[in-house]
């Protein structure tokens, strides 16, 4: 099917809003809203958690955006960013039963969109912010987590981060190396780029060992500055100390290559030239930063990703963010912590490493799948992932102490996953308008 015709047959976009309550009596009208709706809303005039009671708000996120970093398209502004968000709130409901509103500003300023966002805030229990330029997503998200008191991620840069790391993990299970041994060359400087640098300085890397490079080559704290750079911009965090100035040099010898940045960077001669067991996710889209006969084709030992669906191991962000912003909405976390990403990656990587269950090999009509190079991640559709990654990410909540909901039954987390897969189940074939099976 053409993707306008998509887009545009029947009612026009992908989502809309539908009742959750009876609603065909004038009893049932009177109490959903005027004169039954004042004693909710008296209740939570004393206790604003009764919100979380009586509205959607503890399933409601706000996916918002102003256009500016769209996705393979650059600045398109937030009207044209409409479809983009609405998919997000596609990919949120079907995986994860989590409600979304699409709020598109026209706010280019931090300023405005800082204020623009905190004013919205209390409808939701959640914030996703996406497809906002960096440097200014940096500052955005830092200011909405000091300012809010409910969880706030922009997906562009953590869901790349807690999906590659955890790609990362099984790599280096499978080649034997040391987290705080790799080297890692990064190229591309933007959002997922820096937050991904920070989240494997997390796990052990030394920021020493990472190498970032730009447009203009390897960042390095004594190159000459260009025109609007800063030396505070998030990226000089990884100026390199190395006297070295171009990709291919970099990859010399290193031990991982990440690509987010545009098709065909990384030529065969580096890659060849790169330490033994490399690893290299080419996250370009829609053409990766090697291609994928290339890349298999110079080194029989390489660990290879790609953002694709059509090759092995997709490194995709929707392996993690429903499901963080599932498990933290469960608990009432104030904030998305780095020890819930970790828990997030940890879960996500040891799904890799189980038995794979027939329904998903019919999904992607495959008859095996195991743990190896070419299966280092599971599948987008691989049902487990709502209850092993969302309680990672409740439970991490709660042992960091950012939980407002207290767990005290000995037997919660289980009957949490069972619960989730359930939520999963309830919405597993169902297409809302049409009531046509559809395949999730």
């Amino acid at each position: 099917m053409d993707a306008k015709d998509y887009h545009a047959n029947g009612r026009p976009g992908k989502i809309e809003v539908i009742p959750t309550k009876p609603y065909f009596t004038q009893k049932y009208l009177s109490m959903a809203y005027s004169p039954g709706v004042a004693e909710p809303c008296l209740d939570i005039a004393d206790n604003p958690e009764d919100a979380y009671k009586y509205t959607a708000k503890g399933n409601l996120v706000g996916v918002i955006t102003n256009g500016t970093a769209v996705l393979g398209l650059g600045d398109v502004g937030p009207l044209a960013s409409k479809p983009v968000m609405e998919g997000k709130a596609l990919l949120f409901k079907t995986f994860s039963d989590i409600d979304v509103f699409d709020i598109e500003v026209n706010a280019l300023t931090v300023n405005k969109f800082v204020s623009t966002v905190v004013a919205v805030a209390p409808t939701f229990g959640g914030i996703n912010l996406e497809d906002i330029k960096a440097p200014e997503c940096f500052e955005i998200e830092e200011r909405l987590q000091e300012l809010l008191k409910i969880p706030v991620m922009h997906d562009d840069q953590h869901g790349t981060a807690i999906i590659t790391v955890a790609a990362l993990m099984n790599a280096l299970r499978l080649n034997g190396k040391k987290t705080d041994q790799i080297r890692i060359v990064i190229n591309g400087a933007g959002a997922a780029a820096i937050a991904s640098a920070r989240m494997y300085v997390y796990i052990g890397v030394p920021r020493s060992n990472i190498v970032m490079c730009d447009r203009r080559g390897v960042i390095r704290r004594d190159r000459e500055l260009a025109p609007g750079e800063s030396y505070a911009s998030p990226k000089m965090e990884f100026a390199t100390a190395r006297n070295i100035s171009t990709l291919e040099e970099a990859v010399s010898g290193a031990d991982m290559f990440l690509g987010l940045s545009v098709a065909d960077v990384l030529t065969r001669d580096m890659l060849e030239s790169m330490a033994e067991n490399p690893i290299v996710f080419a996250l370009a889209n829609p053409n990766p930063e090697i291609t994928y006969d290339m890349a298999m084709h110079a080194r029989g030992d390489i660990i290879f990703g790609t953002g694709r669906s059509d090759y092995p191991n997709q490194i995709n962000n929707v392996l993690s963010f429903p499901y963080i912003f599932r498990g933290a909405l469960d608990v009432r976390a104030t904030i998305i912590n780095n020890e819930m990403k970790l828990a997030a990656a940890r879960a996500i990587a040891d799904l890799a490493q189980r038995p794979v269950p027939e329904s998903v090999l019919k999904a992607y009509q495959v008859k095996r799948l195991s743990f190896g190079r070419g299966y280092i991640i599971p599948k987008p559709l691989d049902y487990r992932l709502i209850s092993e990654v969302s309680c990672a990410v409740a439970r991490a909540a709660v042992e960091s102490g950012v939980a407002r909901v207290q767990i005290t039954e000995p037997d919660h987390w289980e009957r949490y996953k069972i619960s989730l897969q359930k939520r999963l189940d309830d919405i597993k074939g169902i297409c809302y308008r049409c009531k046509r099976g559809v395949e999730i």
